[in-house]
C-alpha cells in the first residue's frame, strides 16, 4: 500500500471540475511516477477532522506517511523534494523553481481568482473597483508574458512552478483572458499537453463523473 494518499472532495459542481486544485497534486505525481491513492471528504457537510487537516475546510491535502500537508503550493513544493523530476538537486535552479512556484501563487494567482470569480457569477458590471482588479490582472499577466515570451518554462526545465503557473493561466485562459497574450497562450497548451497533465485532468474528471453516476442511483 502507498504511503501517498491525496484527499479530495467526493463531489463538486459541474463550474469548477477540471478546476479543482487536487489536479495539481495528481498531475505532479503523474509527472514523477509516484503512485498514490485517492480518498474523499464530502463537499457538502465538512467535519472537524476535515478541518484538523485543512483548516480552511477546502481540499487537497496529501498524507506521505505520517506527514499531512495542505495547499497546494506546499504540497507541490513536498513533492518536489522527493522527485529531480519536479525540482531540481542543484541549488541554484531549485532556487529558480521556489521562486516560480510562489510568484505563480502570490504574484499571479491572487490577481487571477478574483476576476475569475466575477466571471464566474457573470458579474461585468463596468464599477471602479472591478475596473481596478482589471487593470491589477493585465498589469500581472503583461509581466508573465515579456517572461515566457523569453522560454519554453519557468526555469531550466519543466517543474512544478510550471504546473502551478500553467494551472492559474488556464483558468484566466477559461474566460479569454489570454487571447491577446501569445507566449502566456502557448505556455498554457505546452503544458497541458503534457501526458500526466492529461491523466491527471482526466482522472479528476472521472472522479466527479462517477459521483454523479452514484448520486443518480440512489435518487
Amino acid at each position: 500500500m502507498t504511503d501517498l494518499v491525496l484527499t479530495t472532495f467526493d463531489w463538486v459542481p459541474e463550474p469548477p471540475r477540471g478546476f479543482v486544485r487536487d489536479l495539481r497534486i495528481r498531475w505532479a505525481l503523474e509527472e514523477a511516477g509516484l503512485s498514490y491513492r485517492a480518498e474523499t471528504v464530502p463537499f457538502r457537510e465538512r467535519s472537524s477532522d476535515h478541518f484538523s487537516h485543512q483548516p480552511f475546510g477546502q481540499v487537497p491535502w496529501l498524507k506521505d506517511g505520517d506527514i499531512s500537508t495542505f495547499g497546494s503550493g506546499a504540497i507541490l513544493l513536498h513533492l518536489g523534494e522527493r522527485s529531480d523530476a519536479l525540482m531540481p538537486a542543484d541549488p541554484e535552479p531549485r532556487t529558480k523553481v521556489i521562486e516560480w512556484l510562489f510568484a505563480a501563487l502570490n504574484s499571479v494567482e491572487m490577481a487571477v481568482l478574483p476576476y475569475s470569480i466575477f466571471m464566474f457569477f457573470k458579474d461585468t458590471a463596468a464599477t471602479p473597483g472591478r475596473k481596478a482588479l482589471d487593470d491589477f490582472l493585465d498589469k500581472r499577466l503583461t509581466h508573465v508574458e515579456a517572461v515566457l515570451d523569453q522560454r519554453d518554462w519557468l526555469a531550466d526545465s519543466f517543474s512544478v512552478a510550471d504546473i502551478a503557473m500553467s494551472d492559474v493561466l488556464r483558468l484566466a485562459d477559461r474566460f479569454d483572458r489570454l487571447a491577446s497574450l501569445p507566449a502566456c497562450r502557448d505556455y498554457v497548451r505546452r503544458a497541458t499537453a503534457r501526458p500526466a497533465f492529461r491523466k491527471a485532468h482526466a482522472d479528476q474528471l472521472a472522479h466527479f463523473e462517477a459521483a454523479d453516476q452514484a448520486k443518480s442511483r440512489l435518487a
